[in-house]
């Protein structure tokens, strides 16, 4: 599996960026998906989730400003980012849940950098 991430980008505080992941395979439609960001000196952490039947779950950190989806037809994810903070500054990964392993496939990361 192959996953790319594209669409990150520096935007001012209170900005807008759509964030794109595309996946290889033929798994991604029976596959739950996931956005984690990872911020300078940090640990990866969970921002959203989508499961392959739609749910969604997100950190309370992004909560009513980040919106999560994908199209399955298209083995495409996206992040969807409003109101965008400094805080949010941070390398966003797209992530596979592998069901037959056990574990995450992982994207190489796009950035987001934030400013005031």
């Amino acid at each position: 599996v192959l996953l790319m991430e594209f669409g990150g980008g520096s935007v001012l505080a209170g900005g807008s960026l759509r964030l794109s992941c595309v996946a290889s395979g033929d798994a991604f439609d029976i596959s739950d998906m996931a956005w984690y960001r990872q911020q300078p000196g940090g640990q990866r952490e969970w921002v959203a989730s989508i499961n392959r039947g739609g749910a969604t779950n997100y950190a309370d950190s992004v909560t009513d400003r980040f919106r999560i989806s994908r199209d399955n037809v298209r083995n495409m994810m996206w992040l969807q980012m409003i109101g965008l903070k400094p805080s949010d500054t941070a390398v966003y990964y797209c992530a596979m849940f592998d069901t037959a392993r056990g574990n995450w496939n992982w994207g190489q990361g796009t950035q987001v950098t934030v400013s005031s």
